[in-house]
């Protein structure tokens, strides 16, 4: 990619709750499955997290670390650091440490992976989720998903589900966060009760989107109530089809959910809402994504002003590029926006679009680990002037 002017708006301070931003160059949440193994089903931050955060943070920036598991049953990858045991909180410390050393913020995003996970990964225990409709094909450790069915939580283990993400905030600001964001998208526990393909529950969870939100509207009540509505975002992915989210009408529903979200008391409303653009997605390439979405042709255009009634910022991702980022800030699309391949392959982003510099490309193969770890993680170079 040749060297490529963008707009300033990419570069306007900006207002992100209790953050004062230099810049609205985001680094997604990756997972990047680096993480060190303490014991079974525990994996901590190293120093190599520390270096790779340390890279991407800048004066002003705006950091979100990988989706992070707030319980040890939250958890259904090898490899990704939680934020539920003291030598966790330890290891984010140096990361949040060393991102603040160079004047940037950092938010964890609290992960919970319901149905998208198998037992063994929780130690023989059974998988939940909002329903009992198992994900197609195969986990990671080559067994069918479907071959051990989730269970569908009782109202119960939704409560204590809530207060575990509530738990994990205050951890996570113990652990020296700014934050954190809620990850409410990509088929995991709490957009799994959102799609309607998925969340087949006939109780107060289920049916209607009102019903399906609940638990969403819950999760954030209860994490503003433990650290402060202007330290907590939301990711969410209306049109994202991975681990088979297919709602009937995402557009309406997303609508009302933005709607739930704005009509909450100002204590609990969060600071911002984070949306993938419907071109991106892990199962399609763009252009077949966007022919499956035909003819609507959705646009995330069409929740900002829902948000901006609550006072609440939009933060969109999803295959931005030095083209177009400056140009969703300019029509007012977003106030930030969120890189994620790019940022991994040039961890001095911010610099090179701001000066209109060429970008490394991203090697895909070494996304969610390699050997050895440093490889497409902390070895990807600066770019240096001649």
């Amino acid at each position: 990619m040749g060297s490529i002017a963008v707009t300033d708006s990419l570069f306007e301070a900006v207002r992100l709750g209790s953050l004062s931003l230099k810049h609205r160059v985001v680094l997604a949440p990756c997972t990047r499955m680096r993480a060190s193994k303490e014991s079974e089903g525990v994996f901590v931050p190293t120093d190599l997290n520390v270096e790779y955060y340390s890279q991407r943070a800048s004066d002003g920036g705006f950091l979100l670390t990988e989706a992070t598991p707030i319980s040890r049953y939250a958890a259904g990858y090898p490899g990704v650091a939680g934020i539920f045991t003291e030598s966790q909180i330890a290891g984010w410390k140096k990361v949040t440490d060393a991102v603040h050393a160079k004047g940037g913020y950092i938010y964890c995003q609290l992960w919970h992976v319901g149905r998208a996970t198998v037992p063994s990964f929780l130690e023989g225990k059974q998988v939940l989720g909002a329903s009992d409709i198992p994900i197609s094909g195969n986990a990671l450790d080559g067994t069918e998903y479907a071959a051990s069915p989730p269970r569908a939580m009782t109202v119960e283990e939704i409560k204590e589900t809530v207060q575990e993400y509530a738990s994990a905030a205050q951890r996570a600001r113990e652990a020296g966060f700014d934050g954190v964001e809620i990850h409410g998208a990509n088929g995991y526990l709490l957009d799994q009760f959102l799609h309607d393909n998925v969340n087949n529950r006939t109780d107060e969870y289920g049916g209607t989107i009102e019903n399906r939100s609940r638990i969403i509207l819950e999760v954030i009540q209860a994490v503003t109530a433990a650290i402060g509505a202007d330290r907590v975002g939301i990711r969410l992915s209306p049109y994202n089809y991975f681990q088979d989210t297919r709602d009937s009408n995402p557009s309406v529903n997303w609508q009302k959910l933005c709607s739930l979200i704005a009509g909450l008391p100002a204590e609990s409303r969060p600071s911002y809402v984070h949306m993938i653009e419907p071109r991106f997605d892990e199962v399609l390439e763009e252009d077949a994504k966007i022919d499956s979405l035909a003819p609507e042709k959705p646009s995330l255009d069409a929740f900002r002003p829902t948000l901006k009634k609550g006072g609440i910022s939009f933060l969109a991702a999803g295959n931005f590029n030095p083209e177009n980022a400056g140009v969703k800030l300019a029509a007012d699309g977003a106030d930030a926006i969120v890189f994620g391949r790019y940022f991994i392959s040039n961890p001095d982003l911010p610099r090179r679009l701001k000066e209109g510099l060429p970008l490394t490309p991203y090697d895909r193969t070494t996304f969610y680990g390699a050997d050895p770890a440093e490889k497409g993680y902390t070895d990807y170079p600066f770019y240096k002037t001649e």
